[in-house]
């Protein structure tokens, strides 16, 4: 199995070379927010406040991180499910947001937000949320730090690995894998 190394941000070009089911290792600056965060910034947008982010290719990670043990910049940081995203999803593309990192599948809105906007979904493995911690080498709480574990945060990553679930073309590995599942004849 090949990996691709990725640098954020990420460029469009960049994202459209991607393809469902390529395995990456993310490096560089990526940005957390939950639920919380998210309702937070679209309720601001609509009210003609801008993000408190500049998102434009650059990749959310749907992470609400465990507190950190003393010695440590964070705890534990384990995937959220990026469908309770999916309504504001579509907003944050037309954003200039280049990409997402969480678990589960996305709704077709989503997925056709991500495709005008060549946006990328990639999944990490639940429950590894101390395996993804060691690859987090600083933390910066950026907005809406009463928020606790959803507040904004900055991390840098180095060789995070994630999978590319959603392509900028819709591809989506969740639909192919389930189908060839679906296929397999058992005897």
């Amino acid at each position: 199995m090949s990996v691709i190394n990725l640098k954020t941000p990420l460029s469009k070009k960049d994202r459209k070379q991607l393809k469902a089911g390529d395995h990456v290792r993310i490096s560089g600056i990526i940005y957390t927010a939950r639920d919380a965060a998210h309702k937070r910034m679209i309720e601001g947008l609509e009210k003609g406040i801008p993000l408190p982010v500049d998102f434009t290719n650059q990749i959310i990670y749907y992470v609400g991180p465990c507190p950190a043990k003393p010695g440590e910049i964070i705890g534990s940081a384990g995937p959220t499910t990026g469908g309770r995203m999916d309504i504001y999803t579509p907003e944050l593309l037309e954003n200039g947001l280049g990409g997402m990192i969480g678990k589960g599948n996305r709704s077709e809105r989503v997925i056709n937000s991500m495709m005008s906007q060549d946006g990328v979904y990639f999944a990490c493995v639940g429950g590894a949320g101390a395996l993804l911690q060691s690859c987090i080498k600083s933390v910066e709480i950026l907005a809406y730090e009463d928020l606790g574990t959803e507040a904004i945060r900055k991390i840098e990553v180095e060789n995070f690995p994630a999978i590319v679930v959603i392509d900028t073309f819709g591809n989506n590995l969740y639909e192919s894998e389930r189908k060839k599942f679906e296929n397999k004849k058992w005897n």
